[in-house]
């Protein structure tokens, strides 16, 4: 992928954040991937839920699911935190992760016919998917099937953290892919990407204030358009699928059929009602898994607590 020039100089500051990210990485790579997602989860469960943000997740459980109780909510938090870390150990190991291991690290799909049949017709596609399990693990595993997609992304702060994480992107896919900014200048460019036989894969779980009306557990969840506005404009095959976690760097991609595109002749409708059903879909899956899920973003449209100790 290339990254265009930073715009900002780099300070000192940059270099010491990404001399610690690649001496965790290299930690990480040496360890190997079980001791590295069991290291990594550790951190992060020990941690994380001693952290001020996650308020965050707690409020948004309260909201979500108001039948689990304080005891419930904090295992889904610790689950949560654990999750992270363990995605962060793995991370520098996707590249290697085996494919249908009998034991141990790797990964296998599930659903793989819905994929193969896609190659085999060819055209455009967008996968649609949730920061679920490690969802970093979608992307390699797709490009396996000949279908290479291509993201929306939100770059770090520190170029050179990006360049970083991007290179293990890349490696991980076997290919550079072009990233794409989220915002109307990068849904201009990934509907360029469509429009040319591309793939795009699409996580749509997070708040977007400039997005369509939809719900999200029952309550106002303000979601990104983009996808549904191509999939309804190009008639193109929506393909959701999810990373369930098995075990240390034991991960299974579930991949589902097709995604029935409405066919109203009313535009508007049909791609606000193509976003009501990715968002129920996403919704089953997280009620699955529920602390598999990043439930640290300000999803809905409500007041949440600040992200500040409390006194």
């Amino acid at each position: 992928m290339t990254i265009a020039p930073p715009t900002r100089p780099i300070t000192r500051q940059m270099h010491l954040e990404a001399a610690f990210v690649r001496g965790l990485l290299a930690i990480f790579r040496r360890i190997g991937p079980v001791r590295a997602s069991n290291l990594g989860g550790f951190l992060c469960r020990m941690v994380g839920p001693c952290l001020p943000v996650s308020r965050i997740a707690d409020a948004n459980l309260r909201m979500a699911m108001p039948e689990l109780d304080a005891t419930m909510r904090r295992r889904v938090i610790r689950d949560m935190w654990d999750n992270i870390g363990r995605n962060a150990g793995e991370f520098p190991h996707l590249a290697t992760l085996p494919r249908n291991p009998d034991s141990g690290p790797g990964w296998d799909v599930v659903g793989e016919e819905y994929l193969t049949a896609q190659a085999g017709r060819g055209g455009p596609t967008i996968f649609v998917s949730g920061h679920i399990g490690n969802w970093e693990m979608l992307p390699p595993a797709v490009a396996r099937y000949g279908l290479p997609f291509s993201s929306f992304y939100r770059a770090p702060n520190n170029p050179l953290v990006d360049r970083i994480l991007c290179d293990l992107r890349d490696a991980a896919m076997g290919q550079p892919v072009p990233l794409f900014a989220k915002g109307a200048k990068g849904a201009r460019s990934a509907l360029g990407h469509i429009l040319k036989g591309g793939h795009l894969g699409m996580l749509v779980d997070q708040k977007m204030n400039d997005g369509v009306a939809a719900r999200f557990f029952g309550l106002p969840a303000m979601t990104a358009g983009a996808m549904a506005a191509m999939a309804i404009k190009l008639r193109c095959p929506v393909i959701p699928g999810y990373v369930e976690r098995l075990g240390p760097a034991r991960l299974r991609i579930h991949v589902h059929p097709p995604l029935d595109l409405p066919d109203s002749g009313n535009r508007a409708q049909d791609q606000a009602d193509l976003t009501q059903m990715v968002n129920d879909w996403i919704e089953g899956t997280i009620r699955q898994h529920p602390g598999s899920w990043l439930w640290l973003h300000r999803r809905w449209n409500v007041h949440l607590p600040k992200n500040k100790p409390k006194k």
